[in-house]
């Protein structure tokens, strides 16, 4: 039986919500290997990363505003929010540990990304299914570049094994929340609209485990648990902590006491 969360909000509007602030909040993960990245090429592939991640939360949260029709833009969601009204998943709001958490994190997320996309290219809103086409091709190289990072460490220095192992390790436990399906999720999949996350989850497992094999890492133990769920604004302490430094600016000086950017 899957769960129903409660919300004044439309379901379609939620989703959306959830896909912008994915990208959003991952984008800003990345934004902070910003020159602490291990060598300079690294330095200059997490801005790549992070571009593409926050492109495309621009465009989501968008037409997110769309959806809504009060008037809203994807800057008000983006910084005005506060960290209940995000939708994004726990996965994505995990802190930098190091290298091999962040390379772990983003195997996981971009798997699930890339196959949520190839799902959401066929939906039948036209918005959806552009967005979805164009992301895939910016998804597939993360996923990419994900999956040779973790190749790279898992097969590198016995330190560089243990770090990545242990990034899979810590990351485990919020697996589920990825493919928690509510009832308005299922709807709108039974309406051709979205893919419903629960759908996601044999061809995630497929892919994960073939870097596995290639990398010489074992597959964590256990199913994980929700630790709580995005859907009813649960999140960990970590997201308050990022929005406090994604949001400062437009906090400190709102555009409502003549800060122009």
């Amino acid at each position: 039986m899957t769960a129903v969360y409660q919300s004044d909000a439309s379901p379609l509007f939620q989703y959306v919500l959830g896909l912008g602030d994915d990208a959003l909040v991952l984008g800003q993960r990345w934004c902070e290997w910003l020159s602490k990245g291990p060598n300079l090429e690294l330095d200059i592939a997490s801005s790549n990363l992070a571009l593409d991640l926050l492109g495309q939360a621009e465009l989501l949260l968008g037409y997110a505003a769309e959806i809504e029709g009060k008037g809203r833009t994807a800057d008000d969601l983006a910084y005005l929010r506060d960290a209940h009204d995000f939708r994004n998943h726990w996965l994505v709001e995990q802190p930098n540990d190091d290298w091999g958490v962040s390379i772990a994190r983003m195997l996981m997320f971009s798997l699930y990304h890339y196959h949520r996309l190839e799902g959401l290219a066929k939906s039948k809103d036209e918005f959806l299914s552009a967005f979805a086409a164009k992301a895939l091709k910016e998804v597939t190289y993360h996923r990419r570049f994900a999956a040779e990072w973790t190749i790279r460490l898992g097969q590198g220095t016995e330190e560089s094994h243990r770090r990545v192992q242990k990034g899979f390790n810590d990351l485990w436990r919020f697996v589920p929340e990825l493919f928690e399906t509510i009832d308005t999720e299922r709807a709108l999949a039974n309406e051709g609209i979205v893919i419903a996350s629960g759908d996601l989850r044999f061809a995630w497992d497929r892919d994960l485990n073939q870097v596995f094999e290639q990398a010489e890492l074992a597959k964590p133990e256990g199913t994980g648990r929700l630790m709580g769920s995005r859907h009813n604004g649960h999140h960990s302490e970590h997201l308050g902590l990022l929005l406090c430094e994604l949001q400062y600016l437009q906090r400190a000086y709102p555009t409502s006491a003549g800060a122009n950017w």
